[in-house]
């Protein structure tokens, strides 16, 4: 029980939100960009800066969920994790200035469906971790 609630509460629901909140600063970035409010090059920066720390963390996310044996959640992020692999195999993981505008409503959308899979897994963490504790609560009571 105790490396369960380390695993759900200090690791798996923190790097979720993390990626979460990187995720939306992105589309909020590629909206400034839309709008003309911020130049490519200063948008291609801010996103830029945080793809890799997040391609890291979604393979550690993925390597912690195998290791510690939470199948069901290493199913959901391992094509996550394959398709930023392979997207940083092929060094198109970046965003190129002289390309953002032709991309821009991909990448968009892209990163849309990404916060629609990153909430999507905050809510199977919390709901995976409410279930386990309430087994832990109903065993407790009946030693009492």
């Amino acid at each position: 029980m105790g490396l369960d609630l380390f695993f759900w509460f200090v690791l798996c629901l923190p790097l979720n939100f993390a990626f979460l909140a990187s995720t939306f600063y992105q589309v909020l970035m590629l909206s400034d960009l839309e709008a003309d409010f911020i130049n490519p090059y200063d948008a291609a920066s801010r996103i830029n800066y945080f793809i890799v720390p997040e391609f890291i963390g979604q393979g550690l996310l993925c390597a912690f969920c195998l290791l510690t044996g939470h199948w069901i959640m290493f199913l959901i992020t391992v094509p996550v994790t394959c398709y930023h692999v392979m997207l940083y195999m092929k060094r198109k993981h970046l965003i190129d200035v002289t390309e953002v505008f032709r991309l821009l409503n991909a990448e968009k959308k892209f990163r849309i469906a990404k916060i629609a899979y990153y909430l999507t897994i905050i809510f199977i963490s919390i709901f995976s971790q409410d279930t386990d504790c309430n087994d832990t609560l109903e065993a407790a009571m009946d030693c009492i």
